[in-house]
């Protein structure tokens, strides 16, 4: 089934995940209303739920309510607390389509098929998903697997839901050993399609690997994945190399195949729908598989896209260390408190994770990263050594790591490293323009090379047009090889770009000053300030541009004169 396809279903069916059309009349506690209202709107799942609760506590609550109530503790991640208040809302609203989700999705979880496929049929409409896909691992459950087939069969008959049959009737027919059927299905035209996501592809390596086809196997991972970093990719292929059959993993037992399902969907939906739509369906498959690490990821990015940052790092935190996923869910959660500003703390977690994943270059690139960003540049410059050191012979995917470097060792006074960094970077990514700005932005303020440096940043200039910081770069470099009048117009247009930017306002005050524009120079700099403090700029340098003027700032400083225009 097609992203657009599940989310036409969905939006039929008028479910509305963020506010609910309904009175503050009908609420007693008019102020709970409101608070439960705003917290939803804002995807504040914690506080929604602690209000929405208040609420359903009072006699005959309207379903909205319960449904709202019911909505935000999914959010939050209270499944046990959801399904009670979803039995609740059946009895009031037995068509409703949240509700059916969780009911369903409970006796599953007790190994209770018979019971799943009494709720499916005693409430078809209420189903917001293929019924039929539900049907076939239900079916599965039960042992029915000649019954199940058919109904992956039914499903990919209907329009949009091909790939996502196929992808169920795989699993499962590989879930019994049928790895035969399973890669037939897979290397059909609607099987292919499936190779476009991860656990697709992951799937199809398993199942050739069973059938004692490892280079096979191999290939398909070179072909979607290159040079890869993730470890459970570079562990599969070095498995695979050995000459090891790899186990079939991704579905045990019919019950991770219905959570399966639920992620499939949740997935489908990124982008689709609001976030919303889709937090329930992976909230739901973590809580049938709790060892499901890509459902807990995709939540904790879906909270993280809503600013709900303390539950993305709880929904991170729930991936554990066995995982081949704990160290990328490491990496979110550290990147998640520093949403939170949190920042000492996620340089903790992420050091902690050099100690037991210390052999993956992407753990110090992420420290690199979080201390880059803290300006411990010294540190930064030290972690990515180590990074660019497990990577080994550099490869083109590897010029942010070099990058990254060189920014770290120049802003650390290691000038002498950083240079053939910088070069190195530009090698493996020609024309790349940060590295290209940054170099050439380097060695203009160093008075190095300007000739070059101003080659390097017109090139960065023509990739990226409106990238302010690089238009800034262009016309300091004309102001620093005497080129004022040029270089006001860039410098203009830099400040169209980033109007807010303390560094690109002061550029244009000493541009201004150099061509006589003393008072709009003064004006410049008086909105540096405004804009400050900032760790780029020298705000009592500004202070004395303002009382002295450019020149004598300059002649105090020892350094060249304006040049005469």
């Amino acid at each position: 089934m097609s992203a657009r396809s599940l989310a036409a279903r969905l939006l039929i069916s008028s479910i509305l995940l963020a506010s609910h059309p309904f009175s503050a009349a009908q609420a007693e506690d008019a102020g709970a209303y409101l608070a439960a209202q705003i917290a939803a709107h804002e995807f504040d799942y914690t506080a929604a739920a602690r209000y929405y609760e208040r609420l359903i506590s009072e006699e005959n609550p309207t379903p909205e309510l319960i449904e709202a109530a019911m909505i935000s503790e999914v959010g939050r991640g209270a499944l046990p607390e959801a399904l009670t208040i979803a039995q609740r809302l059946a009895a009031a609203e037995p068509e409703n389509k949240i509700a059916s989700l969780l009911l369903v999705a409970e006796p599953v979880r007790e190994g209770d098929f018979a019971g799943a496929l009494a709720q499916l049929d005693g409430k078809p409409e209420a189903w917001l998903m293929g019924d039929n896909l539900m049907r076939g691992w239900l079916q599965a459950g039960l042992g029915q697997m000649s019954e199940a087939v058919k109904s992956f069969d039914a499903a990919g008959e209907e329009a949009g839901f091909e790939s996502f049959a196929a992808y169920h009737k795989a699993l499962a027919l590989a879930m019994v050993g049928d790895f035969e059927g399973a890669d037939a299905v897979l290397s059909s035209e609607a099987g292919q399609s499936v190779l476009t996501s991860r656990r697709g592809v992951l799937t199809h390596v398993q199942v050739l690997s069973q059938l004692e086809r490892n280079p096979d196997a191999i290939a398909l991972i070179d072909k979607v994945f290159g040079r890869s970093t993730d470890a459970e990719i570079s562990g599969l292929r070095t498995a695979l190399e050995v000459g090891e059959a790899l186990d079939f993993t991704l579905v045990n037992d019919a019950r991770e195949g219905v959570a399966e399902l639920y992620y499939s969907f949740g997935t489908a939906l990124v982008g689709e729908m609001p976030q919303g739509f889709s937090l329930i369906f992976t909230r739901i498959a973590s809580w049938l598989r709790p060892d499901l690490s890509d459902a807990a990821l995709v939540t904790a990015g879906l909270l993280e896209s809503i600013g709900q940052h303390d539950l993305a790092i709880a929904a991170f935190a729930e991936v554990q260390p066995e995982s081949p996923a704990f160290a990328s869910a490491e990496i979110g959660r550290a990147d998640a408190m520093v949403a939170a500003g949190r920042s000492e703390a996620a340089i903790e977690v992420l050091e902690n994770l050099t100690r037991t994943k210390g052999e993956q270059a992407g753990v110090w690139i992420a420290l690199g990263d979080a201390l880059r960003r803290e300006d411990r540049f010294a540190e930064s410059a030290d972690a990515y050594d180590k990074a660019i050191d497990i990577l080994g012979a550099p490869q083109p995917d590897d010029w942010f790591v070099w990058y990254a470097r060189a920014i770290s060792q120049e802003r650390s006074d290691q000038w002498d490293k950083a240079e053939p960094g910088f070069r190195k970077a530009l090698e493996l990514n020609p024309g790349q323009p940060s590295v290209l700005n940054y170099l050439g932005y380097s060695y203009v303020e160093k008075q190095q090379n300007l000739d070059e440096a101003l080659t390097m940043i017109e090139q960065a200039v023509a990739a990226r047009p409106d990238a302010g910081y690089i238009v800034d770069s262009l016309g300091w470099a004309l102001y620093r090889l005497g080129r004022y009048e040029e270089a006001v117009v860039h410098m203009e247009r830099a400040v169209e770009l980033e109007a807010v930017d303390a560094v690109v306002n002061d550029h244009l005050g000493d541009v201004y000053w150099a061509v006589g524009r003393k008072r709009e120079a003064e004006f410049q700099w008086k909105r540096a300030l405004s804009f400050g403090p900032n760790d780029d700029l020298d705000m009592d340098r500004v202070r004395r541009k303002l009382e002295l003027g450019l020149d004598k700032v300059l002649e105090s400083e020892g350094a060249p004169p304006l040049r005469a225009e």
